[in-house]
């Protein structure tokens, strides 16, 4: 067998993994949906809790999902947390996934769930992935006006504003702090890449977590579904455009090594949680095989760095 047949097989193998994960994660899907209780939004205002919401955007209704916290109160503004499902996911998905809701609850923020576009729904975060890229739908245009809508809507903090996303929804979270970086404090991508030429106006704060076992977009990069950068070239990249100090402050945490750079401009932050073993999942979920408390390390970060 020579390389390129080599090359061949590895290729078909990783998208047969590929296939057996999304069929996992959408049968997970299917059960948990009817767990899910989406409540009027009136309701929500008053207790606390998950409201279905949409926005006409670029001739579709794009639809999404809002968490208020238990106590809200329409006077006090409030940080703003995005988690992005990944490719063929669901919002309804990536809620319970995340455990985000439950953390808004306790820290008192807002979170919000948008659905991608498609059948199987997808963000364009520059090579990846599906009908979203094929369709060249404008998804950072979108979130431009989602968050417009929703600092109509809710009294919104803008130097608090954040993303997340696993995925090719870390993929969208890192186009996004690109071309949205005078609006957006932080991002924390899980297992997504920085494919895309990115030029961000603004310093951004960025957390990342990822598993040296993925396969699916690897640790080192390298080509699956498409061509993947590796972490160490997101890190570096974020590393020097928010004027960090190059040696980071080194560390572990339960199954995780941690890099962690400070002295960054306008007082943002770069650091990694290369989880050891891990795989295409959220940290700290049953399926995950760790207990990386990565939603309560998110929220740690998030709310240390806000916009200045």
């Amino acid at each position: 067998m020579n390389a390129a047949e080599r090359q061949g097989m590895r290729d078909r193998r990783h998208r047969l993994l590929l296939f057996f994960l999304i069929l996992l994660l959408v049968c997970g899907m299917v059960l948990r949906r009817g767990k899910m209780r989406v409540l009027p939004r009136a309701t929500a205002a008053a207790e606390g809790g998950t409201v279905s919401a949409a926005l006409e955007f670029g001739g579709q209704t794009r639809t999404y999902l809002v968490h208020v916290p238990r106590g809200y109160d329409a006077k006090t503004p409030l940080a703003l947390v995005f988690v992005l499902h990944g490719a063929m996911e669901s919002n309804e998905n990536v809620e319970e996934l995340s455990g985000m809701s439950g953390k808004a609850d306790q820290e008192h923020f807002l979170t919000v769930y948008p659905r991608g576009t498609g059948r199987l729904p997808t963000w364009n975060a520059g090579n990846c992935c599906g009908t979203a890229v094929a369709e060249h739908v404008d998804d950072v245009e979108f979130f431009r006006a989602l968050l417009e809508k929703l600092e109509r809507d809710y009294p919104v903090d803008r130097k608090r504003i954040y993303f997340t996303g696993i995925s090719n929804g870390a993929m969208m979270s890192y186009r996004l702090a690109c071309e949205m970086s005078e609006q957006i404090a932080a991002i924390a991508p899980v297992e997504g890449a920085l494919n895309i030429d990115c030029r961000p106006k603004t310093p951004v704060s960025v957390l990342i977590f990822h598993g040296t076992a993925d396969r699916i977009v690897p640790f080192d990069g390298g080509m699956t579904t498409q061509i993947n950068r590796s972490v160490a070239e997101a890190v570096n990249f974020w590393v020097k455009r928010d004027g960090c100090s190059a040696t980071p402050e080194r560390g572990e945490i339960a199954e995780a090594r941690s890099e962690k750079y400070s002295a960054c401009l306008d007082g943002t932050g770069v650091a990694l949680y290369a989880i050891q073993g891990g795989r295409h999942m959220w940290p700290g979920q049953r399926l995950s095989g760790n207990s990386v408390p990565a939603t309560d390390l998110m929220w740690e970060f998030f709310a240390a760095h806000p916009k200045r």
